[in-house]
């Protein structure tokens, strides 16, 4: 299913929404996030194992290009394989290369059993013991992992992991530093890792890795394209953030 929602609406409105109709996206945002600003950031969800990337969301968008002319990317429907996916260069953006307004999105039904469950493990051992976990956290000693599906089935993988790892239950999901960035290395101490996703949370920023100069010359060329007179969020790289 899909949805056709603005650009500056609240994530929250939207979440009440779609869960009238059991329905989701693959959006998340602190509070106060509208749907554009999210996509902007093109931060994905704790759970994107199972929803997926931000990228993935984003079926459509109508847009408002630098010089102020109109334009649609992407289709109204899940497989669209026409064309260029302009939706994945606008997920993520800043927007720098368009202003986004009216957005049809991809929904997932709700699940109806979420659980959040924490211990002393390692994330291979959890993952050796579930299908597929929504999300699996790990700071280097302690995992917290999310189950989500039907009532039955989480309730029979979190009696599994509870007997053979030791895992308790958790109210919700673990605090997280203020800050994200790739994995580039050792983690420092009080980072959480994102197993299966490449991103750690750390408590002090970590800027981005520089990509190599074949990536920011394409990336300017494309920039460029876009708005070659640079009217669109100047100053702004959308390389030099936290990915």
């Amino acid at each position: 299913m899909t949805v056709v929602v603005g650009a500056g609406t609240p994530l929250a409105d939207l979440a009440g929404a779609l869960a009238e109709h059991r329905q989701e996206v693959a959006l998340e945002g602190p509070p106060g996030a509208t749907v554009g600003g999210v996509l902007a950031v093109g931060r994905s969800s704790l759970r994107r194992p199972r929803i997926g990337a931000v990228r993935d969301a984003l079926l459509q968008a109508d847009c408002v290009g630098a010089d102020g002319a109109l334009f649609t990317a992407g289709g109204p429907t899940v497989k669209n394989v026409t064309g260029y996916d302009l939706c994945r260069l606008l997920v993520g953006s800043l927007g720098t290369l368009a202003l986004i307004g009216q957005v049809i999105l991809r929904t997932w039904p709700s699940p109806e059993r979420v659980l959040w469950m924490q211990g002393s493990a390692t994330p291979e051992a959890v993952r050796d013991m579930c299908f597929r976990p929504s999300s699996a956290l790990w700071d280097g000693q302690r995992v917290s992992v999310c189950l989500e599906g039907y009532d039955g089935d989480v309730e029979a993988e979190a009696a599994a992991l509870g007997s053979h790892l030791g895992l308790e239950v958790a109210a919700a999901a673990p605090a997280l530093p203020p800050h994200r960035s790739r994995w580039t290395g050792r983690l420092p101490e009080g980072c959480i890792l994102e197993v299966g996703t490449g991103v750690v949370h750390g408590p002090v920023e970590v800027e981005a890795g520089i990509p190599g100069p074949g990536v920011v010359t394409l990336a300017a060329r494309i920039r460029t394209g876009f708005d070659p007179d640079g009217r669109l969020n100047p100053g702004r790289d959308p390389y030099r953030i936290a990915a």
